[in-house]
């Protein structure tokens, strides 16, 4: 139980700095005990989840992937600019099913713009080819490894049973508030760099405001000699 908190923590701390870096962790978890678990999961902290069937080649072809989730941007898009309005009850079905398909399979994933930073995995074993997916791609792999599964693939290994509900949650539970305080550093930083600078901003106003003025207190001074000049000049 020691190592198991042990290896918690470190999975969590190395999550968290992913999250505070901005990028994205992929979840998987397609055992029908854990699906419901990761995606509330993932979802909490902002993180892209694959819940039902791995699509192959996931991450080894992924502008596939991506084409296939713009396919569901456009078929949106065909819904709302009025083009359903001029396609038979059949071809609307047909282009709805295909939607639905769509959505089951890759909506939880649609705002993966490009490949995720690290892979969380619930099962290894069962999620076998998206970790050698991964491993090909040097994507670091998070795993929930239970006794029955190899942990040499994968790169923070939480020794668990990934069959237990709870013992699950617990996990998701810990990593994802190391996530959430990440994501948190980061909105507080980004606060401080945009203070940070309108405060040099306001900085280099006030410094071309008295560049202003010692630029105008010049003349003056310069236009006052001169008319000292001139006026004794005048007088000589």
């Amino acid at each position: 139980l020691n190592k198991t908190v042990a290896k918690i923590d470190g999975a969590a701390e190395a999550l968290k700095q992913i999250a505070k870096s901005g990028k994205k962790v992929l979840f998987v978890a397609t055992k029908k005990r854990a699906k419901q678990v990761v995606a509330d999961k993932a979802a909490s902290v902002n993180m892209p989840y694959v819940i039902e069937r791995w699509p192959g080649g996931m991450l080894t072809n992924f502008p596939t992937i991506r084409k296939a989730v713009k396919k569901m941007a456009t078929i949106d898009k065909l819904t709302n600019d009025g083009t359903y309005a001029n396609l038979s009850k059949r071809e609307i079905l047909q282009i709805s099913r295909q939607r639905a398909k769509l959505e089951k399979n890759l909506g939880s994933i649609a705002d993966l713009t490009r490949l995720p930073s690290a892979l969380f995995v619930v099962d290894v074993l069962k999620e076998n080819i998206a970790v050698r997916e991964a491993n090909r791609l040097g994507i670091p792999v998070f795993g929930i490894v239970d006794t029955n599964s190899d942990p040499s693939n994968v790169d923070f290994v939480i020794p668990a049973n990934d069959d237990a509900t709870k013992s699950v949650e617990v996990i998701l539970d810990a990593c994802c508030a190391a996530m959430q305080e990440g994501l948190e550093e980061r909105k507080a930083e980004k606060v401080d760099m945009e203070a940070a600078g309108e405060g040099n901003a306001n900085k280099g106003k006030r410094r071309a405001s008295k560049a202003r003025l010692d630029k105008s207190d010049e003349e003056a001074i310069n236009a006052s000699k001169a008319a000292a000049f001139i006026k004794e000049d005048e007088e000589a």
